[in-house]
């Protein structure tokens, strides 16, 4: 008996890193209260008011989340998975915003 395994599409993906905004609370920041693992990482983000931070390179003209690594469409990866803030964690292909993003990139819908 194999056994299957499942690739999720976001692991080829990234348009949704490289496409919105990421604001979240500071509590979700290493060390912070609500963190997920060690948190982001306080260089990866940038303080926009006293309750919002900012994944950095997000707020580009040309958005792209430093966390993002790899090309766009084919192989990427987030470098803090298991650290990313709660926008991240709560945007998924079902989302309307995710065939949005990978129509900015060539990308066909899922």
């Amino acid at each position: 008996m194999s056994e299957e395994t499942t690739v999720s599409p976001c692991q080829s993906c990234g348009a949704c890193c490289a496409s919105f905004r990421v604001d979240f609370h500071p509590a979700e920041l290493a060390g912070g209260r609500f963190a997920w693992g060690q948190g982001v990482p306080h260089s990866l983000s940038v303080p926009v008011t006293a309750c919002i931070v900012r994944m950095a390179g997000t707020d580009r003209a040309a958005p792209r989340c430093v966390a993002l690594d790899g090309e766009i469409g084919l192989a990427v990866r987030c470098t803090i998975y298991a650290e990313r803030p709660s926008p991240c964690r709560e945007f998924d292909t079902e989302h309307s915003a995710c065939n949005r993003a990978r129509q900015r990139h060539g990308l066909p819908p899922l």
